[in-house]
């Protein structure tokens, strides 16, 4: 993410011959930015990652249960399909992924929104945009993400339930 620049600080005091001078930390803004950023991030990811634990965990035990009580093509499947969907939902969140040298987030995963997001604001910021203007970018970028994305959480849990009728009708028909 780019930011401006800071202004320049006092010149440093002059150079006394015989006193030993200490180099100063290179100072990068950047990177102070960058730094508030990764905490922000990681505190969004780790109430999203308690989110995901409080929905999957009746989520599984109530797959776990239909296992037992219903006859299935295999052993546990509602239930392992129930840990891929967990799974999945936990590496789209990528609670640690700052940590990683490859910053190539997945397409639906919270760091890819939140980069694009960020790329918004930062276009918007260096063509001089207003509060206003920056918010309708981020608008426009919200937008834009939720029609690519694979449908609202409604939407996906319908589809499920609809499989999940299929499949009992089928097995009663047997």
């Amino acid at each position: 993410m780019s930011l401006p620049e800071p202004a320049p600080e006092s010149s440093p005091e002059p150079l006394v011959e015989g006193q030993p001078q200490l180099a100063e930390p290179a100072y990068d803004s950047h990177e102070r930015w960058r730094f508030f950023r990764d905490v922000m991030v990681f505190q969004v990811k780790l109430v999203l990652g308690n989110i995901h634990n409080f929905v999957f965990v009746p989520v599984s035990l109530a797959a776990a249960a239909a296992d037992v009580l219903f006859k299935h093509q295999r052993h546990g499947s509602r239930f392992y399909k129930v840990m891929e969907w967990a799974r999945d939902a936990e590496h789209s969140i990528g609670v640690y992924s700052a940590l990683d040298e490859d910053n190539a987030p997945r397409s639906y995963s919270v760091d890819a929104v939140i980069r694009r997001i960020e790329d918004v604001i930062v276009r918007e910021y260096a063509k001089g945009g207003t509060a206003a203007s920056v918010k309708a970018a981020v608008d426009r970028a919200f937008d834009a993400i939720q029609r690519e994305s694979p449908g609202t959480p409604e939407d996906i849990l319908k589809r499920a339930a609809e499989k999940l009728r299929e499949k009992a009708k089928n097995r009663g028909r047997r």
